[in-house]
């Protein structure tokens, strides 16, 4: 097995995405002038946010809040709590979350939001203040008919419930579909904590189908063993699949027979995956490159490069996260066969659940979670099917496919209303 860093090549997402918003125009053959305005985002709020700390002095953190294009619909994304937030980060988060919804036809225009912060060095009171203090920043900027945030990277459920309760206090009136992702009792959807998992398991089944496989035995391995890893090592596992190998920000583990998944949920949760046993140990980077069936890169951006695509060896790779994989590497995954589904469409489980628990609160009518997920399944297998005809059509990959279909859409409704 080839030794590879487990270190992050250092690229600028925001260059990334434009880089795959040109791909995918130029088979579209779209004028210059239309891919110029896809490749910006409308609007960006930068803002200073004063919280009182705990020990009696004040702090200022800096956020963000990221408009891609409204010409769809309102924004729709999620806001992270993350020490290396930036702003171009930011805005590739919001230009991405624009094609995600296209890609699984949803009402929706991009929107990402951020702040400059380690939420875990923040007590519950801090965290409380800095989530109601972000809100109170953005609250003219966002509303059901605007922008609709949601949770991302370390910020949860609870998180949201103060923000909707702050811009709900702000406008004097309870507003809940200002923001999804809420605890059930504020008008959260059944469904939407396994939804960025279930989600990707669909479209794994669905090329897996395509190439002929049964899931039984299949094996993975799953990069990132948070929410959406977790989840998807677990419902693959219920679907037969044989998970041998996970990892998170300290390391992996790997078994060929396949991992002990209880034991591995038990060190996940109280412990470290490493005490699985000495033997077992790999790299978040060598697991990379394991000979399996499945990849899953759950956890962070531009992990698959230029540097190590060639030593991949799965059948399929299955992006839970948001750019993993670099455009260098996309040529040479497909050079090499690799079916890579890509996350604008593998992780649109989420967001796709989110529209789901906006229209339940505008029309104060809530579903089973049987109901949520039958239009979960039927949503990502369509838009699959859509992506894949499209890709055999014009012979490129599916991510290209993918970006095609969000760009037509998008250019569309500019055309419509008389943008361009």
């Amino acid at each position: 097995m080839t030794t590879f860093s487990n270190e992050v090549e250092s690229l600028n997402p925001f260059e990334i995405v434009q880089k795959q918003i040109d791909v995918a125009a130029a088979y579209l053959k779209l004028p210059a002038y239309v891919t110029d305005i896809l490749k910006k985002p409308k609007r960006v709020l930068t803002v200073s946010i004063p919280v009182k700390m705990d020990d009696g002095t004040t702090r200022v953190f800096e956020g963000y809040r990221s408009q891609h294009n409204d010409a769809i619909g309102p924004g729709k994304g999620g806001i992270r709590f993350h020490p290396d937030v930036t702003i171009d980060e930011v805005k590739a988060l919001s230009m991405w979350m624009s094609f995600k919804c296209g890609v699984v036809g949803l009402p929706y225009s991009g929107g990402k939001g951020g702040v400059i912060v380690d939420p875990r060095t923040l007590s519950k009171g801090e965290l409380e203040r800095l989530s109601r203090g972000y809100m109170e920043a953005i609250a003219d900027f966002i509303g059901p008919d605007k922008d609709i945030p949601a949770p991302d990277v370390y910020t949860t459920a609870q998180i949201m419930g103060w923000m909707m309760d702050t811009y709900s206090r702000l406008k004097g009136v309870n507003t809940p579909g200002v923001i999804t992702g809420k605890p059930l009792i504020l008008g959260g959807s059944l469904g939407r904590n396994e939804a960025t998992a279930q989600g990707c398991v669909y479209t794994i089944l669905a090329a897996l189908k395509e190439l002929g496989r049964s899931p039984s035995g299949a094996t993975v391995a799953v990069q990132g063993f948070g929410n959406a890893g977790r989840i998807a090592a677990r419902l693959l596992t219920e679907q037969g699949c044989k998970v041998v190998a996970v990892s998170d920000s300290s390391g992996g583990i790997y078994d060929t027979n396949g991992l002990d998944m209880n034991k591995v949920y038990d060190l996940k949760d109280n412990g470290k995956l490493a005490q699985y046993g000495a033997q077992y140990v790999i790299s978040n980077g060598d697991l990379l490159e394991l000979d399996v069936d499945i990849l899953v890169p759950a956890a962070l951006e531009n992990v698959i490069t230029r540097h190590n695509a060639a030593n991949v060896k799965a059948k399929i790779i299955a992006e839970a996260a948001n750019g993993p994989t670099t455009p260098d590497a996309d040529i040479i995954l497909k050079e090499k066969g690799i079916l890579v589904i890509p996350d604008i469409l593998a992780n649109a489980g989420g967001v796709t659940v989110s529209y789901f628990e906006w229209v339940q609160n505008l029309a104060n009518f809530y579903w089973s979670e049987e109901e949520v997920l039958e239009k979960l399944e039927k949503r990502m297998h369509s838009s699959y099917d859509a992506v894949r005809a499209l890709a055999s059509e014009h012979d490129t990959d599916l991510r290209t496919a993918a970006f095609m279909i969000s760009i037509k859409r998008i250019n569309e409704a500019m055309v419509a209303r008389g943008w361009v």
